[in-house]
């Protein structure tokens, strides 16, 4: 098209070269327009460079005419004049491109009319042009390229119709499709070709592939076979040609390599260092005497060396390298650029529209005046992404140095999401059978990080109702205060339990243990035990007791110690969390009951191969009477189930003595696999655990198991979660709901 344009432009000016060059005036006395059929003339008059009144130019005439080409509907623009003595009458006579009416796609069986509907670049009523032509026959070549049908042919048949119009047929001939019958290495002697072809992608016709030549896969393949060359040694590899060819409707894929020597490591020199002594440099790459070079291990050990440097601010830094061939060895000459160190001026949040500020910088693990730190960095985002206020793309973004001392400012982008719900529906458990649930709850009210709830759940087997508020930040300090109110009636297998009462709790951050938290709590409430109709006889003693004093009260104190370190609370791929939890009821706080329980929980996180993550949890529970009194049965541990005391597999509280044990052991692994990012988690699970009244009576090879598969969704409405699990023990399947988080 622009051979065209130039070439027309070159004539228009020819002829304007003619006018300028008569004695006559050059006055534009009128502009008429010819040729038009479905453009209107107001439009060709608005892209002229000249109108009537100018005085013409050679300039103008080529810039109108480009301009006129750029607009894609124009087979041809010729602009020519009627030279008089007062001036010149310009005419432009354009000749258009005929526009479509209906597009019929004919002979395609391999791929969907829709499809090759989709990726045309023409639609009714476009213009069109010989290059919309070879564009669409690009196009549809391409897509059958894709699947495997190399020969394919695109025609096209056009019928006129009035008003300059057509209509378009596609005619496609979709030949035979085309399979890889062989890959052939060439120049290989020191690897044998079934290892190189092991490491493509793009493999020949079997019973179980489908011999499919893809070019981008292809050539990410002959990167592959350079790069595994690299690992073994021969860093001079290289693919200098390939070729592919058709022999009896079948590609026949020639490789030619340039293999070279393989070396081992060497030795490591390093020039330039000040911030860093040779030998902890070195101690960065870790490789055996006489161990195989490998290029993609040497880059690893490169980065590890650039990571310090960048920890202690020096961003500026740069790391040269030579590898220097000696006998059968490569020796490693980095050499080192250090720059000088970068601090941070300022940390500005931008985003952000609801939470306020003061909130998000308490979250901050670096500050402006330190020098810039990649892990003191990636920890902010995860404080800042773990209070659960911001969509998971925040990313920072570095400025360019600020003044001579290269020191930067940092933006943090932040993207709101939703911080309240109002919710309502219902639910099926094992335990419960059918619940419903009214909730109202905000994690951040007022932009103040306050969280605060109102949930009433009914049917079934339940009945609670409760209310609860939590100021982590107290009097802009780092004390964390709240409460709870609640009336809870649940019911389990032979009795019922009415429950009104409340707590307030208090915390603090230890200063000398990062991610900890030591947090102190009193509770206060009125239980009244009633033995359901028709279980008398199979009530314990202590249960009968119970049913018979009416009313009683619990005043307890707890004290929790926790440390967190977890990357990321919705998916964790590194950290772990351990908790201690100690509650002592009664005696000198009184009330009617007097026990004293301990949980202590430990979780690991490992990330493994891709994004797979691994956890690994054991809990272990202690609770004892004393003055007398035995432990009420619905604070001893009755496993089953998911939850904090969950064994996956069992139904809920089906799992120890029947009144509950007074000790508890489990252990729980599941490996996470994210299906959108970490707001829809698949996993695999094995649980294992049992519950006693003495760990004399632990047994390890008694303990309940289960397995399965499970999916967790981050919702609006908090975390949703279900479990299929096998029991181990009883050789059969069991399902669980799971809502919310829980200890």
């Amino acid at each position: 098209m622009f051979r065209i344009i130039f070439i027309t432009a070159i004539l228009g000016l020819f002829w304007v070269n003619l006018c300028l060059a008569q004695e006559g005036n050059n006055l534009i006395l009128d502009i008429e327009i010819q040729g038009t059929e479905n453009i209107e003339t107001d439009l060709i008059l608005s892209l002229l460079d000249f109108e009537i009144g100018d005085l013409l130019t050679r300039e103008a005439v080529s810039k109108s005419i480009q301009d006129l080409y750029k607009l894609g509907v124009f087979e041809d623009i010729r602009i020519s004049g009627e030279q008089l003595d007062q001036g010149i009458i310009i005419t432009v006579d354009v000749i258009e491109f005929p526009i479509v009416d209906e597009i019929e796609i004919q002979n395609n069986e391999k791929v969907k009319t829709a499809r090759l509907t989709d990726i045309i670049p023409v639609k009714k009523g476009s213009y069109l042009s010989p290059f919309l032509k070879v564009d669409i026959k690009k196009k549809i070549i391409s897509e059958y390229k894709q699947k495997g049908y190399h020969l394919a042919e695109v025609n096209f048949t056009e019928i006129s119709k009035p008003d300059n119009r057509v209509d378009l047929i596609i005619n496609i001939d979709e030949s035979t499709k085309i399979v890889i019958r062989s890959i052939r290495i060439h120049g290989n002697k020191e690897i044998p070709a079934k290892k190189i072809l092991g490491k493509m992608k793009t493999k020949s016709a079997s019973f179980f592939r489908s011999g499919k030549f893809e070019q981008d896969k292809f050539d990410e393949d002959l990167t592959r076979i350079v790069e595994f060359y690299n690992k073994r040694g021969f860093i001079d590899a290289r693919v200098i040609s390939w070729d592919k060819k058709i022999e009896d409707e079948k590609f026949i894929v020639d490789i030619y390599l340039f293999e070279g020597e393989s070396y081992n490591f060497g030795d490591v020199y390093v020039e330039g260092n000040d911030r860093f002594t040779d030998e902890v440099i070195t101690e960065n790459f870790r490789f055996k005497e006489d161990e195989v070079f490998n290029l993609e291990k040497f880059k690893t050990h490169l980065s590890s060396v650039a990571s310090m440097y960048y920890e202690e601010g020096y961003i500026y830094s740069r790391f040269d390298h030579d590898l220097e061939k000696r006998g059968d060895k490569i020796d490693i000459r980095l050499k080192i650029i250090e720059n000088t160190q970068a601090r941070i001026r300022k940390i500005n949040i931008l985003g952000n529209r609801k939470t306020k500020e003061k909130v998000i910088r308490r979250q901050l693990a670096i500050s402006p005046g330190d020098y810039y730190q990649q892990s003191k960095l990636r920890r902010t985002l995860s404080n800042i992404y773990n209070m659960g206020f911001f969509e998971p793309d925040l990313y920072p973004e570095p400025s360019a140095p600020i003044n001579n001392n290269g020191d930067i400012d940092i933006n943090l982008y932040l993207t709101d999401k939703v911080s309240g719900s109002a919710n309502g529906g219902v639910a099926i458990n094992s335990q419960d059978g059918l619940v419903g649930q009214l909730a109202v709850s905000h994690n951040n009210l007022f932009g103040n990080s306050w969280q605060a709830g109102v949930k009433w759940e009914f049917g079934g087997k339940t009945q609670n109702f409760s209310f609860n508020f939590t100021n982590p930040y107290l009097f802009d300090t780092s004390t964390l205060a709240g409460f709870d109110i609640y009336h809870t009636t649940k019911e389990w297998d032979t009795y019922k339990v009415r429950t009104n009462g409340g707590s307030i709790r208090i915390g603090r951050p230890l200063p000398f243990l990062n991610f900890s938290r030591l947090t102190a709590g009193y509770s206060y409430y009125a239980k009244k035990y009633s033995i359901l109709s028709g279980e008398e006889d199979n009530a314990s003693n202590t249960l009968k007791d119970l049913d018979e004093s009416g009313w009683q009260h619990t005043s307890l104190i707890s004290l929790t110690f926790s440390r967190d370190s977890r990357d990321n609370i919705f998916f964790p791929t590194t950290g772990s969390q351990f908790t201690i939890y100690n509650e002592l009821a009664g005696g000198p706080l009184q009330g009617d009951f007097s026990y004293f329980k301990q949980i202590s929980q430990v979780s690991w996180y490992i990330k493994t191969i891709w994004e797979l993550s691994l956890k690994t949890k054991w809990r272990f529970g202690y609770v004892t009477g004393f003055d007398g009194k035995d432990v009420p049965p619905d604070e001893r541990f009755s496993l089953g189930g998911t939850g904090a005391d969950g064994i996956r597999g069992y139904p809920e509280r089906s799992v120890g003595p029947a009144d509950g044990g007074l000790r508890e052991v489990i252990f729980s692994t599941e490996y996470g696999a994210p299906i959108a990012g970490d707001q829809i988690v698949g996993l695999l699970f094995f649980d294992a655990g049992n519950s006693y009244n003495s760990l004399s009576k632990f047994n390890f090879w008694e303990l309940k198991k289960g397995a399965g598969v499970g999916i967790r969704v981050q919702s609006p409405f908090g975390l949703i979660g279900f479990d299929y699990a096998y029991n181990l023990d009883e050789r059969k399947w069991e399902p669980h709901f799971q809502f919310g988080t829980t200890f």
